[in-house]
């Protein structure tokens, strides 16, 4: 286990006067990185309103709360957790989306990472990490025992290789703390022949609130993950596979037994996500879902008890076809 570096402590104003800063550059199109101030691209810049308002929502919790942000990257995965002075992230969207999560990570305040979650090497969940991975010191990067032979891969194990990035391929049971809060993972239990399968599966606990992470695993895993003993409930379920009738099958949702599930993924992808199956799951189920693809980047705020969101949920129940559900 590698030993967490102590982090800097800085006076209040000089926090806030850094974070306006930060946020006023952002909004005219600028970025701060380690060769000084510099232009950003359209669509970081684009990106950068929307940040702008998730950064406010942030600002505004209490102190010792936990968010998870959602972040709206197109068709992939990445989400950004924070609680007191600790950051994580799981995945980093594709990888055309670097910079626009490393933008994020900025407009929050974030210097560094206590963990990075790389839950399977699909480009549209680990494309955009050695971009973040390069810009940003990380305590520790999880992924799953499963290598891939492309570039995208290459790409993100050549940072961690360069930055001497600790590397853990966590197992069923293993429990890791993130600041007050601690997660659990539940898959995978082996190595499957399908890359959605290996999708590293995490279960966080903040007080008596609890978030269920999937990546893209699927059935077959869901399956294992039941089998396991382990404990699967959970208020906010992060849907496995952008919403696919691959995920989320009937035993794995009654057993998870969300209160809200979030889906990401692009508006009018050409997989069709969220699909129709899953969608009539959930509605049967009384589960309020909320959509990157409808909603852009959703925050969700915990003290321990309550759960707060930064928008109300969906109410079109449209399938990816543009269909709506029945």
């Amino acid at each position: 286990m590698s030993k967490r570096r102590k982090k800097k402590k800085y006076p209040a104003t000089l926090k806030l006067l850094c974070t306006v800063t930060v946020l006023l550059l952002g909004a005219a199109g600028y970025t701060i990185g380690n060769d000084g101030i510099t232009p950003i691209s359209d669509t970081a810049s684009q990106s950068a309103q929307g940040v702008y308002q998730d950064a406010q929502t942030n600002l505004s919790a209490n102190a010792g709360d936990l968010t998870v942000h959602f972040v709206d990257i197109g068709q992939g995965d990445c989400m950004v957790l924070t609680q007191d002075d600790h950051a994580m992230i799981i995945d980093a969207g594709d990888n055309d989306k670097g910079t626009l999560v490393q933008s994020y990570l900025e407009y929050l305040g974030i210097s560094e990472l206590d963990y990075a979650i790389l839950t399977h090497p699909d480009a549209d969940h680990i494309g955009g990490a050695d971009v973040v991975l390069y810009k940003f010191d990380c305590d520790r990067v999880l992924m799953p025992d499963h290598s891939s032979d492309t570039k995208t891969y290459e790409d993100v194990i050549r940072v961690i290789d360069d930055k001497q990035i600790p590397v853990e391929h966590p197992v069923p049971g293993d429990t890791y703390t993130f600041g007050n809060a601690s997660f659990t993972v539940l898959s995978p239990s082996k190595e499957y022949k399908d890359n959605n399968n290996n999708s590293i599966v995490i279960r966080l606990t903040y007080g008596n609130t609890t978030f269920l992470m999937t990546g893209d695993a699927e059935e077959e895993a869901e399956e294992d993950m039941l089998s396991s003993g382990l404990p699967l409930s959970a208020d906010v379920l992060k849907l496995g596979h952008h919403g696919s009738s691959s995920s989320t099958s009937d035993d794995f949702l009654s057993a998870v037994d969300p209160t809200w599930a979030v889906i990401s993924c692009a508006e009018g992808n050409k997989y069709g996500h969220p699909h129709a199956e899953t969608m009539n799951k959930l509605r049967a189920a009384g589960v309020s879902v909320f959509r990157t693809d409808e909603q852009g980047t959703i925050t969700a705020t915990t003290d321990g008890t309550t759960i707060t969101w930064n928008a109300s949920p969906s109410e079109t129940w449209q399938t990816g076809e543009g269909r709506s559900s029945e």
